[in-house]
């Protein structure tokens, strides 16, 4: 999988590392096909008995069986593959509340799924110093419209259409933790009749 490759001047982003194992009771990891090999990197170098305290959520590219079964063939207590990053997000809610204090979480991936992910470790009251991110593959951007609130995922064109106001949005580089997502403008206000060359940038 390609490396993390995020713009250091962007502020507002967020920090990533490399996951490592931190002292825990319960460990969960999150991950997409891009941060499989994350997980399956820590295990592998993981102490005798680890792998009992583990609980793996993944979202695998459609079609494609030979992560999952990698992931599964480490042998965590739980372990948990899902179609889509609203899915996990939804279930890493699910396992989060019942958590008990001194758990860890691991994120591994895209940005979409990890910032969505942080996100939901906050609201279920998990502490930032327990949890890890590593970005792995596409730099497609989540953003906002900030005319109607709609999130478009994977975006790797700048500008990008609205799919739901159909306006034309600059891409900003101003990142909302909050939301886990970019912010997008209309780029032709003063002239909607003004074309705009569209290229794809975040690869």
């Amino acid at each position: 999988m390609s490396e993390s490759l995020i713009e250091e001047s962007i502020l507002s982003r967020p920090k990533y590392g490399q996951l490592a194992i931190a002292p825990g009771l319960a460990h969960y990891f999150v991950a997409d096909a891009s941060g499989a090999e994350c997980v399956i990197r820590v295990a592998q170098t993981a102490p005798k008995g680890f792998m009992e305290k583990v609980h793996i959520l993944y979202v695998p590219t459609p079609g494609e069986n030979a992560l999952i079964t990698a992931l599964y063939a480490l042998g965590a207590k739980r372990f948990e593959h899902v179609p889509t990053i609203d899915a996990a997000i939804a279930r890493l809610g699910d396992w989060l509340s019942e958590s008990k204090m001194g758990s860890q979480l691991y994120l591994a991936g895209t940005e979409g799924l990890i910032g969505r992910a942080v996100a939901k470790g906050e609201e279920c009251g998990l502490d930032h110093t327990a949890v890890q991110c590593e970005h792995r593959g596409s730099l497609a951007r989540r953003v906002q419209c900030v005319h109607c609130k709609t999130m478009i995922e994977k975006v790797t064109t700048q500008p990008v259409k609205c799919p739901s106001c159909d306006l034309l949005l600059l891409v900003r580089d101003h990142y909302s933790r909050r939301l886990a997502a970019f912010q997008g403008v209309c780029i032709n206000a003063e002239d909607p009749t003004e074309e705009v060359e569209i290229r794809e940038v975040f690869k």
